[in-house]
């Protein structure tokens, strides 16, 4: 699956029903290969340019079911970031040479 598929998909909060809106990044263990998270962008926010930098990270293990048009979560992991916040997580998490 490429990544533009996994971004044309609505994200739903089985929780309580609530659309979340669509995928615009996803966080990767580049080392084992594997999606770590799925990132959407807070209300607010228009294709990833206007508005509020604050992100929704929701973790992979959070995923219930990916369907031709959905993802379907569980938040009870999800986290919210703004742009230096992820920024910062992902700086950290670079290995050093």
């Amino acid at each position: 699956m490429k990544i533009s598929d996994f971004q044309t998909k609505d994200v739903i909060n089985i929780v309580d029903g609530k659309k979340l809106g669509q995928i615009s990044d996803l966080e990767l263990d580049m080392r084992q290969g594997r999606i770590e998270s799925i990132v959407v962008p807070t209300a607010g926010r228009f294709f990833g340019m206007f508005g509020s930098a604050t992100e929704l990270v929701i973790p992979w293990k959070n995923i219930v079911k990916i369907g031709l048009d959905v993802v379907l979560v569980r938040l009870d992991e999800a986290r919210m970031m703004d742009e230096d916040d992820r920024d910062a997580a992902y700086l950290h998490a670079r290995p050093r040479r």
